[in-house]
């Protein structure tokens, strides 16, 4: 089976592997900057991946600022009922989740919330259109749906990362935060003869949380990214189906609205959750 491209006919694993594959620049080993020849190297930027997450978030501080700024208790329009509605949503999840004090959790949440949204809907664009028109332009490579770019979501995963050791440390001091790695799950014992295993208990706490703590940005963005890709990947074999493709991307279309709004509430969920948990005492 062949597939039309910007670039001819391409047989089917061909055709899979040009809509998998990023726009990348890197720095060679002679110095100088180079397009798409960045296999194995660390440093490597998909470009693409950066354009659209950034293009996307610029799309969602623009909408709803310029919602912001022209809202009438009068006559509310269309947008603002919207907005109000996705506002209302995500402040009472934080309001039932949250249980500490902080002004950043509900903006944060509303931001991850609909920029993963934004990201994921890239995927309901027929997955032939960008990269054609990409193509045409000069451009041999163009991915539009950044979170199925691992670097894309393990980034964001990361930044609640380090928020939650933030949050820990703020909340319960530096002490608090050492305590949590070695005193849980099994509190070790300092008095009389149990002191002597009370190192190895630590350490085992220490192993335990540590990958306890580690898994948290790793669920968040091996969650998202392999739904998304996986999201991907079908509607790219539904693609290689020609003009039968019609009504199997009809309906998985219709299907993946609800894997790319629950994508998107699932991540802000479990950060709310994480951070939470970084604010309460045990």
């Amino acid at each position: 089976m062949a597939a039309e491209s910007g670039h001819g006919p391409l047989t089917s694993d061909a055709y899979i592997q040009h809509h998998l594959q990023n726009l990348q620049v890197c720095k060679a080993e002679s110095g100088e900057w180079v397009w798409n020849h960045c296999s194995g190297n660390f440093w490597a930027v998909n470009v693409d991946s950066m354009f659209w997450s950034v293009l996307l978030g610029l799309i969602f501080v623009l909408m709803f600022r310029g919602t912001a700024k022209k809202t009438s208790a009068d006559k509310p329009g269309r947008m603002q009922a919207f907005v109000e509605i996705v506002v209302e949503l995500v402040n009472g999840s934080v309001k039932d989740t949250f249980h500490g004090k902080s002004r950043l959790i509900a903006p944060l949440a509303l931001t991850i919330f609909v920029w993963v949204f934004l990201m994921n809907l890239m995927d309901l664009v027929p997955v032939d259109w960008i990269p054609m028109a990409a193509g045409a332009a000069g451009v041999p490579f163009m991915k539009v749906v950044p979170t199925t770019d691992v670097n894309v979501t393990f980034g964001m995963s990361i930044a609640v990362f380090f928020l939650i050791i933030f949050y820990t440390i703020r909340n319960k001091g530096v002490i608090g935060f050492i305590k949590e790695l070695t005193l849980h799950p099994i509190a070790p014992s300092f008095k009389g003869p149990a002191i002597i295993a009370a190192p190895l208990i630590i350490a085992f706490n220490f192993i335990l949380e540590s990958v306890s703590l580690l898994a948290k940005p790793l669920s968040l963005s091996l969650r998202l990214f392999g739904n998304m890709f996986a999201g991907e990947l079908i509607f790219i074999l539904i693609a290689l189906l020609g003009i039968w493709q019609l009504p199997l991307h009809f309906g998985w279309a219709v299907f993946h609205v609800l894997i790319v709004t629950l994508q998107a509430f699932i991540f802000m969920m479990l950060t709310i959750v994480y951070l939470s948990l970084a604010s309460e005492s045990h």
